[in-house]
């Protein structure tokens, strides 16, 4: 057993756009902020990946346009609420915190007096804020010095979130045990450094642990997108909402990686082509929008595309189709090609779908708040509702930066109007009691389990869906949940295992909602 315990008045756990910016809202108002990450650094997550840009508002558009491509791509599955803040309050941050705060060094005009929004698949006018292609390295870039000036934020490096501490699941008191609201009161923490498990009390906890996209075969997201907030804010009891809508992205670079290079949509925002082996355009063959049809029609055409021809990709050319230079516009995309030998100036670059974004999460309300008092969720780990049953281009950021200002807002508030931790409650939490001692860890053995989840994931809950292939990812999963559980109970814990844990329960979360789900509506295209 492990004694070490903390306590802090609002932990978040997660760095990327979403959790570094509640945890500077919260800061901003005098609170007690602990900031987890499971990396060596803030910036290990998707955020710093981004390229394409974060919406801001068209030179001469209104709200209500953005509300009507947010709801078409997705496909009106959306919480309309919700999608109205964002379209109405998102702009207002992106000025706030992004430019006049952060000074993000967003790209220009020429004249320097206006900003380069540019256009992406969905949008029916330009309305993106961009940094060339680097536009989540620029972001992150900014919060990162924030947080680092901000005195009251302790950030803890290396540390991975086992599970959250509610007080019907762990307190050892029957009077919390019997009080008919269930309390989030912290997590309990892995330290790689140590090896050990800290166990952290909070007043509030903000999860913002990212996406799911390396539960798949292949995915554009970081190793650490395995689902972890999600899979511990369900067994927590916390409500799990749109769990079957995956948005696989278009054009992830062909090419052989453990991660697959994003391509970012601003290239066919700006007249860029998906071409075939032939060189033949052929977007118009499958939507009228061509190129620049939401993300889930464009990589289902790529799919049946490939079918068709019998080739292992197809192509995005930019070099016979994008006036821009390329180099200049594109720096982020041109040098990893030029570093395969593809030079996109002359050559298309070849291209397929990947995992890319998680449309469903814990479902939260407008500031954030779970069906779990005292957590909060935001980002990518979230359903807010905006996405629907498809993510609308360059939507992901804002809604992360807005949602994490709302919560970091919200709880600040709470806390400032006396909401703390009833002491006996906090005291009543036992720490850390180590699952077993067999010794019994097998790289290998984890190794292969993690390929049966992605390998299941791809073939058979992926970009085209069936009732038999969901049946078959059921059965399969559940015996290998099953399984993990038993020996999750038997061996020490260790970075790998705990990973492998939240993956495989993410992964089983995703199939049942799809199994559930007898509709076919956008990312979960069920094709009987």
């Amino acid at each position: 057993m492990n004694d070490d315990r903390l306590s802090t008045q609002v932990l978040v756990i997660g760095s990327g756009i979403a959790g570094c910016t509640a945890a500077l809202a919260l800061a901003d108002h005098g609170c007690d902020v602990t900031l987890l990450t499971a990396g060596d650094a803030l910036d290990t997550g998707n955020t710093a990946l981004a390229q394409g840009g974060i919406i801001f508002k068209a030179h001469h558009g209104d709200p209500s346009q953005l509300e009507k491509d947010i709801l078409v791509a997705g496909w009106k599955h959306n919480y309309r609420r919700a999608v109205r803040q964002l379209c109405r309050k998102g702009p207002e941050v992106v000025d706030e915190v992004l430019v006049r705060r952060l000074g993000v060094p967003f790209t220009r005009t020429t004249d320097e007096h206006e900003w380069d929004l540019t256009m992406e698949g969905g949008h029916k006018t330009p309305r993106i804020l961009h940094c060339a292609d680097y536009t989540g390295r620029a972001i992150m870039d900014g919060l990162m010095a924030a947080v680092a000036a901000a005195p009251n934020i302790r950030v803890l490096t290396r540390r991975t979130a086992v599970d959250l501490i509610t007080s019907h699941h762990q307190a050892r008191s029957l009077e919390f045990k019997y009080h008919v609201e269930n309390q989030c009161c912290g997590a309990y923490v892995f330290n790689e450094d140590c090896t050990e498990v800290e166990t952290i009390l909070a007043d509030c906890t903000v999860l913002a642990t990212g996406g799911i996209g390396q539960i798949y075969l292949h995915s554009t997201n970081t190793s650490s997108s395995i689902g972890s907030g999600v899979t511990m804010a369900y067994r927590a009891g916390a409500r799990v909402l749109n769990a079957e809508y995956v948005q696989f992205h278009p054009t992830a670079l062909y090419h052989r990686s453990d991660r697959r290079f994003l391509i970012t949509e601003a290239v066919r925002g700006e007249g860029g082509k998906l071409v075939n082996a032939k060189g033949e355009p052929f977007m118009l063959r499958y939507d009228p929008r061509g190129d620049l049809a939401p993300r889930d029609i464009v990589a289902r055409a790529i799919v049946e595309e490939m079918l068709a021809t019998d080739e292992p990709c197809v192509y995005l050319d930019a070099a016979n189709y994008v006036q821009h230079d390329l180099e200049q516009r594109f720096p982020t995309v041109f040098n990893k090609c030029i570093s395969l030998g593809i030079d996109i100036r002359k050559d298309p670059i070849p291209v397929v779908p990947a995992a890319h974004y998680f449309c469903g999460g814990v479902l939260v309300d407008g500031r954030g708040r779970t069906t779990l008092d005292r957590l909060y969720c935001v980002g990518e780990t979230s359903c807010t509702g905006v996405h629907g049953a498809n993510r609308l281009a360059s939507t992901s950021l804002l809604e992360g930066l807005l949602w994490g200002h709302c919560a970091g807002q919200d709880a600040a508030r709470r806390l400032g109007a006396g909401m703390r931790q009833n002491r006996r409650l906090a005291e009543s939490i036992p720490a850390w009691e180590h699952p077993g001692e067999e010794r019994n860890e097998d790289p290998a053995l984890i190794a292969q389990d993690w390929a049966t989840i992605r390998h299941t994931m791809w073939n058979y809950v992926g970009i085209t869906r069936t009732t038999p292939r969901l049946a078959r990812a059921h059965d399969d999963l559940r015996g290998l949940w099953k399984h993990l559980v038993d020996f999750y109970k038997r061996t020490p814990l260790s970075k790998p295992i705990i990973d492998l844990f939240h993956g495989s329960h993410t992964a089983y979360i995703v199939t049942m909602a799809a199994m559930r789900n007898k509709k076919s509506l956008g990312c979960h295209y069920r094709v009987d």
